[in-house]
């Protein structure tokens, strides 16, 4: 579990960095792409698992401005 947490929380605060700050949903939607192929590939596919499995609640997460560990509580990766 501990290893699930760390690397939704990486991977989720790449996805804020290139998202900014307050993003609108074009700005979520090009981090999302963008995100999984800048952190390698291995951890690139875990993130598009998780982008694709997840994706609104991710959205709504960055968009309410929240922070990478409560978005990775809110979906189940970390407790």
């Amino acid at each position: 579990r501990g290893i699930k947490c760390s690397l939704c929380t990486k991977i989720l605060k790449k996805i804020k960095a290139m998202a900014g700050e307050d993003p609108d949903e074009a700005a979520v939607d090009t981090a999302l792409g963008k995100a999984c192929q800048v952190l390698g590939k291995r951890v690139g596919r875990i993130c598009k698992q998780l982008v694709k499995k997840y994706r609104d609640k991710i959205v709504e997460a960055l968009q309410n401005g929240d922070q990478p560990r409560e978005a990775c509580v809110a979906i189940g990766f970390c407790k």
